[in-house]
Parts: C-alpha cells; sequence; structure tokens
C-alpha cells in the first residue's frame, strides 16, 4: 500500500447512495493534478487529505489513485490552506477574504482564526459582524470534527456530522451513546440500519427492548411511507422479525408497551366474518377516525347558503358562459349546489373544469365567501387560471405556523368560508385532509375535485378512493369525453389506457402523442438527451428547461431518474466546478425538486425550482420556486434532487406541455396502468413515450397497483 498527501481541488462525481467520489487532488510540488477514486462519502473541496491505496492506469480515465483509506488532515501548504478557506467550509470566509488572510498570514493562517481570531479585523472588509460569523463557524468546524470522527468510529458516513451536530449541538455524542436509535428518527438520511449498526458497536443487545422498539416504529414508518396507514399484524410481525432478526414473539410482546405509551395502536378492521387485527401507527389512527368524524359532522349540519332552483340557475349560468352542459355535468352541478360534500371525479377531458366554474358562478349570486384550494403550488396556479380567482395551496390555506408546528387553522380556528373547493383531491393524503376537513365550518360545503383513476398520494393513504369506494358520499362520476378534448390523442390515448385498450401508436401527423420503439436502454437515454437538447427546442420551441419534463417509472437503471438526471445535467447544464454536498452535485441554474415538506421553507414534496445561486462563503444555495427565492443551507440540500427526470407519483398534480416517458421492461416492478395513465395526463401539448411495445402492453394490462392497507374505508362505513 502507497501514500499520497494533498487538498482537494474540485470533485468531480460522488454517488448519494454509497459515497464513491472521483476527486481530483494537488499534491504538493506536482503541477498535474491527481486523480483520487474511492468511497469518501464525507471529503469536501478544500480538504487537505492523506490517503493510502495503490496506483491503477484505468484504459478510459489514464492514471488514478484508488483510496482505501483516508483521513482528514490540515492543510501544510500556502495553496492548501487558501483552497480550505475558499471552500465556505467556514461561513464568512469566501474567495476574496480567503485569498486575502493567506496573502497576509501565510502558513500560519490557521493557527490566528483558531487562536488569535480577532486580529482577521486587519482585513480590509472583516468588519465585527463578519468576525463573529467567522469565530463561529471556526468552533463548530471543529465541534463537527469531534462528531466526525465518533461517527466513523461507529461505522457512520461523517456527510451527517454537521446535520446531527445542528440537530443535537454539543450534547450530540451523549445523544447517540444514549440511544443511537434516535438518529433514524430524528435525521433525515440516516435510517433504522445504520442506527442499529451503530448500536450494536456500542454493545446494545440484539433482544434489547430499546431496539426492537426502535425497529416497530421504523417498520410502521416504511410501510407509510409505501402508501399504508394500517397494516396486517401477522404480515407486519414477519416484516419486523426479518429486520430485527429476533423471535417474532419477542416484537409480539412489546406492542403492548408501545400501545401503552401511545406510539401504536392495534385493533381490528371488521372485514368479512372474522376481523383482522391491524397496526398503525398512532398518528395514522387518529387521523382516520378524524376524517370519518369531520365528514359526518360536516355532512350533517345545516348549509348557510339559501336552496337554489338548479334548472333555472344552471339556464342563467350557460348563458353567461356561453356553453352547453352534457347532462352528466348537470348533474354534478345540481348534486354541488345541494349537497354539503360532494366529490366529482373523472379523466381529463370530462369537463371537470367547465362544472368547476359554472358552481364558482352560481354560488358566488349567494356568497363572497368561496375558498379555492389544491394540493400543490402549480396545481393551485392552474385552478386560478382556469376560474379566474385566488387559489392557494392547502398548506397556505390552513396557515402553517412553524412556531407551533401546526397550522393555525384548526377546529377552534376555522376557515371564513361557506364553499370550499380542493382539486386535485386525489393528491391529499391521509394526514392532511384531516387537517383540512378540521378547519371546515360546520356550515360550510365541501367540494373535492380530482382523478381517482390516478395514483394516490404520495403520503400515507388513499383517500379519494376511500371515499368514493365506501359509497357513503354522493359522487358524480364523468365519463363523456367532449369534442375539442376528443382532438387530442393524449386524451383518448389516456381514457383508452385508462379502460385497459392499448393506445393508439400510429403516429399520425400533427398529432401530439408518439411512440418511438427503442429495444437498448442505452439508446433510449441517449434518444432522450438528442430530443430534449435539440430536436424539441427546434420543431416546437420548447425550452428545454421549462418546458420539457421526463417522467421515469424507476429511480434505478440505465433509464432510471438517477442516471437520467446525471447525463442530462452534463448535457444541458454542465459546470467546471460543481458544489458537491451530502452526496449531491449541483450547478448553477439547475432544475431542482424538493423531496420533502418543509413547513418553515414554504416549500413541499415535489415542487420543482431552478437553482438561481450558490454563495460557497455563506454555505448557501438559493432555490427559484415560481418567482419566489428559498434559501438552503449546506446541511439542507439533500433536501434536493436534480429534476431533469423525476419520478411520476413525484409530478403528480403537475404538468408540463411537454412530457417523455421512457417504458422498458427493465421497469416491469413499476409498470402499472394507472402509473402510465397519470404520466401521460401530465403532458398538455406533446407526450412522447420511448421503449417497447411489449413494455406498453405490460403497463396497460397490469390494474393490479400496488395496494395500499388503510382503515379509512372501514371507518366510513361505521359512520
Amino acid at each position: 500500500m502507497e501514500s499520497i498527501t494533498g487538498h482537494i481541488e474540485r470533485i468531480t462525481f460522488q454517488n448519494a447512495e454509497n459515497g464513491w467520489t472521483v476527486a481530483r487532488m494537488q499534491e504538493p510540488g506536482k503541477r498535474d493534478l491527481t486523480t483520487v477514486v474511492g468511497n469518501m462519502p464525507s471529503v469536501q473541496v478544500g480538504e487537505t487529505l492523506r490517503c493510502t491505496g495503490h496506483w491503477k492506469n484505468d484504459p478510459n480515465y489514464g492514471h488514478q489513485f484508488i483510496v482505501k483509506d483516508y483521513e482528514v488532515t490540515q492543510p501544510a501548504t500556502i495553496r492548501g490552506i487558501q483552497k480550505y478557506l475558499a471552500s465556505g467550509m467556514i461561513k464568512g470566509i469566501g474567495n476574496h477574504f480567503a485569498e486575502q488572510i493567506v496573502v497576509r498570514y501565510g502558513e500560519k493562517t490557521l493557527d490566528v482564526i483558531d487562536q488569535t481570531p480577532d486580529v482577521l479585523m486587519e482585513i480590509d472588509g472583516i468588519g465585527p459582524k463578519r468576525l463573529e460569523k467567522i469565530k463561529t463557524g471556526w468552533q463548530e468546524q471543529k465541534a463537527i470534527r469531534e462528531v466526525m470522527t465518533f461517527l466513523m468510529g461507529y461505522g457512520i458516513s461523517p456527510t451527517y456530522a454537521q446535520k446531527v451536530f445542528k440537530t443535537y449541538g454539543e450534547n450530540s455524542i451523549r445523544v447517540i451513546t444514549d440511544n443511537p436509535y434516535q438518529l433514524a428518527r430524528d435525521i433525515w438520511g440516516i435510517g433504522f440500519k445504520t442506527a442499529d449498526d451503530t448500536a450494536r458497536k456500542l454493545g446494545i443487545a440484539t433482544d434489547s427492548p430499546m431496539r426492537i422498539d426502535a425497529g416497530v416504529e421504523y417498520v410502521l414508518n416504511e410501510l407509510s411511507n409505501k402508501g399504508h396507514t394500517c397494516y396486517p399484524v401477522d404480515q407486519f410481525l414477519d416484516e419486523a422479525r426479518q429486520l430485527l432478526d429476533v423471535d417474532a414473539n419477542l416484537v409480539a410482546q412489546r406492542l403492548a408497551f408501545l400501545e401503552e405509551e401511545e406510539r401504536i395502536v392495534v385493533g381490528p378492521l371488521p372485514l368479512g366474518d372474522k376481523p383482522a387485527p391491524f397496526i398503525w401507527l398512532k398518528s395514522l389512527h387518529v387521523c382516520e377516525n378524524g376524517i370519518a368524524a369531520e365528514l359526518k359532522r360536516i355532512r350533517e349540519a345545516p348549509s348557510s347558503l339559501r336552496k337554489v332552483l338548479a334548472d333555472k340557475a344552471i339556464a342563467w349560468a350557460q348563458q353567461k358562459l356561453n356553453i352547453q352542459l352534457a347532462a352528466q355535468q348537470r348533474q354534478a352541478v345540481e348534486r354541488s349546489l345541494a349537497d354539503k360534500v360532494h366529490i366529482i371525479t373523472g379523466g381529463p377531458g370530462t369537463g371537470k373544469s367547465t362544472i368547476t366554474k359554472v358552481i364558482l358562478l352560481i354560488t358566488h349570486q349567494l356568497t363572497s365567501k368561496i375558498k379555492l384550494a389544491a394540493p400543490t403550488g402549480r396545481a393551485a396556479k392552474r385552478l386560478s387560471e382556469i376560474t379566474g380567482l385566488k387559489a392557494s395551496t392547502i398548506h397556505s390555506l390552513l396557515e402553517f405556523d412553524f412556531s407551533i408546528g401546526g397550522f393555525r387553522r384548526n377546529r377552534e380556528n376555522p376557515l371564513d368560508c361557506d364553499l370550499l373547493i380542493v382539486d386535485e383531491a386525489s393528491m391529499v393524503d391521509t394526514a392532511l385532509m384531516y387537517s383540512l376537513l378540521k378547519a371546515i365550518p360546520t356550515h360550510a360545503r365541501l367540494l373535492l375535485v380530482g382523478d381517482v383513476d390516478q395514483l394516490p398520494s404520495v403520503g400515507p393513504g388513499a383517500v379519494l378512493q376511500d371515499m368514493i369506494a365506501s359509497q357513503k358520499l354522493p359522487v358524480t362520476r364523468l365519463t363523456e369525453i367532449f369534442r375539442q378534448a376528443a382532438g387530442s390523442r393524449i386524451i383518448t390515448n389516456a381514457h383508452r389506457i385508462n379502460t385497459g385498450q392499448f393506445p393508439d401508436i400510429s403516429n399520425a401527423k400533427n398529432s401530439d402523442f408518439f411512440f418511438i420503439e427503442e429495444e437498448e436502454p442505452e439508446k433510449i437515454a441517449e434518444l432522450i438527451v438528442n430530443l430534449i437538447d435539440t430536436r424539441l427546442p427546434k420543431a416546437y420551441g420548447f425550452d428545454a428547461f421549462d418546458d420539457i419534463q421526463v417522467l421515469a417509472p424507476m429511480n434505478r437503471g440505465t433509464i432510471g431518474n438517477r442516471a437520467l438526471n446525471e447525463l442530462l445535467q452534463k448535457k444541458l447544464n454542465p459546470s467546471y466546478e460543481p458544489l458537491v454536498k451530502l452526496g449531491r452535485c449541483f450547478h448553477d441554474d439547475d432544475k431542482v425538486m424538493q423531496l420533502q415538506n418543509n413547513y418553515d421553507k414554504e416549500v413541499y414534496n415535489g415542487d420543482v425550482g431552478r437553482i438561481s445561486r450558490i454563495d460557497r462563503s455563506e454555505q448557501e444555495l438559493f432555490v427559484n420556486f415560481d418567482g419566489r427565492e428559498v434559501c438552503y443551507d449546506f446541511t439542507e440540500i439533500d433536501q434536493l434532487s436534480l429534476a431533469y427526470s423525476v419520478s411520476v407519483h413525484k409530478f403528480q398534480g403537475s404538468e408540463c406541455p411537454c412530457v417523455i416517458v421512457p417504458i422498458h421492461t427493465t421497469h416491469y416492478m413499476m409498470l402499472f396502468r394507472n402509473l402510465l395513465y397519470t404520466a401521460i395526463t401530465r403532458g398538455k401539448k406533446l407526450v412522447i413515450l420511448i421503449g417497447t411495445k411489449k413494455a406498453l402492453y405490460m403497463a396497460v394490462k397490469n390494474d393490479k397497483s400496488m395496494k395500499r392497507f388503510t382503515g379509512l374505508g372501514e371507518r366510513l362505513l361505521k359512520g
């Protein structure tokens, strides 16, 4: 084994999953940079490393040093010190000040910052405020180094050191030592298995109650991430047994304790003659019971709005809007004007927007207290464009207050409205629906509009499906496609797919729907890049960033979202010095997506934006979401991912002028009818499928979408 030392000039690649890194190192006394390759998840630009490993002459990439082990050391050269300070690792020092400080203090720079930092005020531009920021940043880095060393000793990627320190502060090591499973609960990105490895190294027994309790909650959280609100106890015990590698009886014995602690609920669902026991996270059990109770409260109370003669009102509205409603549309309007709660569901082109406009026009003659909402910002914006009225996201409508960790609008402080219309209702998950219903005044009417045949919500539950399937709520299902919509192959093919028919892929001239047949995944990827970079902008005038969206069924593989994002980023938005943090690689102007709800920043799972600037000095990255700039600390950027290609589920509720969907048998695990249907209905002007007819056929015929276990339907049936 050989060893080399130098500072990292730049990172050219880093895998977010396993930390595999390709970096360029400046060794002292060498003119050319050295390529170092290996598992280095925590390495950052500017750091000085001592690496052990061996040299390799790669036929494609040339002379490389393969790193087997490494340690971070204090930079010893002036160039190394300057690069370290310029990297932004210490807030308040960027390129400009790094150069000035090093020019003045040379090789003593780091000792000066550590021991006599006040002399930095000799540097022009460094005043008391910036000095304090530098001092704080330096001390934080020292503390983070301690946490990093501790984490590495217990097998946790030092990538998470900053996040751990930000969460627990100076108590970081004590918290982890007392209960390492807290890491899995509190730190985004650290899972149960990582925390479990740490616990084992700390001497916590395999059958420890602490370990089993953490495992139970972890399995339930993982199941909720897959959409389940509850799960059959026997299947749950089997999943927990496999995870924990202990006897299922040991797990079963802990359930009673966890139920007493009000962390879980175990109980029957009256399915058939023999009720089966199910298990819930307590919070989701409360939400499902709450949804049923709130719907009952709203439905059974009288409306504050006076009754109208529906025939006359509809005739007047038709004249005002210069339209003629079809029979199903008339029925939807009539029932929405009469029912306290009504659901309208139907696919694209069935007139949901027209019905909404008619209901609004009539109701505006009765009251001005009308609210419009949708689950996402883009869906709310589209609802505003359709109706000409203000529409909000559900989160903003309910006024989330970060200081109290909840919504300000609730049962005690309800919304001031007589009618609430919620569009894209299929996207509303269990927790959000409960929060929404609690805030609806008893006298108000509720109209839920959505397409129940789309994918269910990203969050747990299948709320709209359960509401409709229960047959306890009035529903109008729209099936007729109107003449104008029938001219769109996007719409007609979406309906064909939804009924299990193979789409028309004849690629007629001037069509808005095309199928490009290609068997090889590598060629599919090349085609996608070429279409976005050259062909579609040239033929249709589409902007490669704003007007085209790739929707891939899976994240992994040659034509999965991760690989496609790397290809598209490299082609559309290359950068010599990307920001590489927490396993993410970002460039200025990159198209990115938010991966989790962040109420503090008012950005939500699935929101798409563009990176507007990266400030390495302040360790901040800024993203423009529909004209609003949101700031991310570098410790938070694992909340973002590249969004040139995204999953169908994440893009649900959004639309784009052009949608490209790779569809191939390598995606077989995700080839579901409702997934393909949802993907196609995201395209407004053009949809292109690229792949094989076999995969397309598999998706069309597979109507067994992934089953979600929920308890809401049973709660609604109980009344």
